[in-house]
């Protein structure tokens, strides 16, 4: 994907190619090497993930813009994008027009969202606040944080296991999650888990 996007950018005269890393940790040692106007990074990269590039780029080299270019779009991962200093948010399925003029658009320091997502960003802000969890889902995602399987979980709350499976999914839709990992990092990002 990384040499398709440098491929496809190399042949704008408007857009120089300065570098290119494999992972969040190269790219920061890049960046504080060759100080580009932007950094296009993706959420899901190894070493150090997208949101974390992005915070220390952000905190670092402020001059330097961290576009987010990715497949990933559920509200969570917009939101931490966002957060972590992001000055825009594009999804992979952009056109080469539309990821170099967002290129342009963030080297002059404005705003750039892909049209799904400010849709999904619109819409979080027009929904009331995050749905809360119940006491028996918080009671299940407690113990998924302490690394119980679903038939542990099911004996610890002396509850059968297709009730863990649907307190799960119903606390999926409420933290807009797809897995369990992504749910106990939502809810501690909420504060709604604390862990010692």
């Amino acid at each position: 994907m990384r040499a398709g996007v440098v491929a496809l950018l190399a042949a704008d005269p408007g857009i120089a190619i300065v570098g290119e890393a494999e992972h969040g940790r190269a790219a920061l040692a890049l960046i504080e090497r060759l100080d580009p106007d932007v950094a296009l990074v993706d959420l899901r990269m190894p070493v150090l993930d997208g949101v974390a590039t992005t915070a220390q780029v952000v905190a670092r080299h402020p001059r330097t813009r961290v576009l987010i270019l990715t497949t990933y779009d559920t509200d969570a991962d917009i939101e931490r994008g966002v957060e972590a200093g992001a000055i825009g948010y594009l999804l992979k399925d952009t056109t080469h027009e539309q990821l170099a003029d967002a290129i342009r658009a963030a080297a002059r320091g404005e705003t750039v969202l892909a049209p799904r997502v400010a849709e999904k960003l619109i819409a979080r802000m027009r929904r009331p606040a995050h749905p809360a969890l119940t006491p028996r889902e918080l009671d299940v995602l407690t113990a998924v944080a302490d690394g119980l399987t679903n038939a542990e979980i099911g004996a610890r709350l002396v509850i059968a296991e297709a009730t863990v499976k649907t307190h799960l999914l119903r606390l999926f839709a409420k933290l807009d999650v797809n897995d369990r990992t992504h749910a106990v990092v939502v809810a501690m990002e909420r504060g709604l888990l604390r862990r010692g």
